[in-house]
């Protein structure tokens, strides 16, 4: 029987392919967002799944605002994604806050106070900082070198009192580097502009280096929706791990797809935490999808060619 979810951050990129694995299950889906630019939503999702999706402005450091929305839109399951990225954070950090620490509360109490079933949160692999050593264990993240990380880390620990004071579920999930279609905004959004520059022919220089892990976001959004409808009663934080692979690797798989792209690389690696295995998520849902990450690359090359055939294809990121 079809559910209505509630999405916050939905306008983003992990939020605009929940939405698609929801409506493409024939699921109503509420987007709450203070944005207005539905690009995202538009390019990964078809007219007729649009139609099953209902849009709510909504500003998520407002308390009475997340608690209207949720009360209104009837859910009881919901995904949070809402948030402020690495490079935000860093110029405004009191802004950063206000959104990723403050907003998730209000989504915390809210959902808390509204009797709904689960949330499913998006927190981040920045919670490690720098590991030395042994690899942690995954319940006991590292030393955050951003104000980004700190803040995830802070929402982790804020699930935990939700749940423990008022009986709140909820299901952290720690991405690294993910890909795809929409993916046009933060510190690893390069690889995915790069593919949509070859696509549309300019050259693009990716701003980090080494190896690191990517997930399609196709896969992380799956994660989201099964861990929100799936996920034991508790408050779990989970990695998730793609494929791991140097960017040189990377580089050539979009290369062998448009032989004439200019794409180079250099800067900052992005260490991959020693306990970013995915593991315990793996146990506990062990049929979420996993896409090769050449398979990835390809699709979203082909989305990115599809647009712009259509006269779709937004590249202003690429400017």
């Amino acid at each position: 029987m079809p559910r209505t979810y509630l999405v916050t951050g939905a306008l983003g990129c992990i939020g605009a392919w929940v939405t698609k694995t929801l409506v493409d299950r024939g699921d109503h889906v509420v987007v709450a967002d203070v944005g207005t630019d539905r690009h995202r939503l538009h390019a990964v999702i078809e007219a007729d799944g649009l139609s099953r999706v209902t849009y709510d402005a909504v500003d998520i450091t407002c308390s009475d605002e997340v608690r209207r929305a949720i009360d209104q839109s009837g859910a009881s399951r919901v995904i949070h994604l809402a948030g402020l990225q690495v490079p935000a954070c860093k110029a405004d950090p009191a802004g950063g806050s206000m959104v990723n620490v403050v907003g998730t509360i209000n989504v915390f109490q809210a959902a808390a106070d509204s009797g709904c079933e689960r949330v499913a949160y998006a927190s981040s692999a920045a919670v490690y900082g720098t590991v030395d050593g042994d690899a942690p264990d995954e319940s006991m993240p590292g030393t955050p070198e951003t104000h980004y990380g700190v803040f995830k880390q802070a929402n982790e620990g804020s699930a935990r009192i939700f749940h423990s004071e008022r009986d709140l579920d909820s299901v952290g999930i720690r991405p690294l580097t993910v890909y795809g279609v929409g993916r046009d905004q933060g510190l690893t959004s390069d690889p995915t502009r790069a593919m949509k520059a070859a696509v549309v022919g300019r050259p693009f220089a990716i701003g980090f280096s080494g190896t690191t892990d990517y997930q399609y976001v196709a896969d992380t959004a799956a994660a989201f929706v099964t861990c929100v409808d799936r996920a034991a009663p508790g408050a779990h934080v989970y990695n998730l791990h793609g494929t791991s692979l140097h960017m040189a690797d990377v580089v050539a798989m979009i290369r062998e797809l448009r032989p004439s792209a200019q794409i180079g690389f250099a800067g900052p690696t992005i260490p991959i935490p020693p306990a970013l295995d995915g593991a315990s998520i793996r146990a506990a849902f062990p049929d979420l999808p996993s896409t090769p990450l050449d398979e990835g690359v390809r699709q979203t090359v082909d989305r990115f060619q599809l647009l712009s055939e259509e006269g779709r294809l937004q590249t202003h990121d690429l400017d």
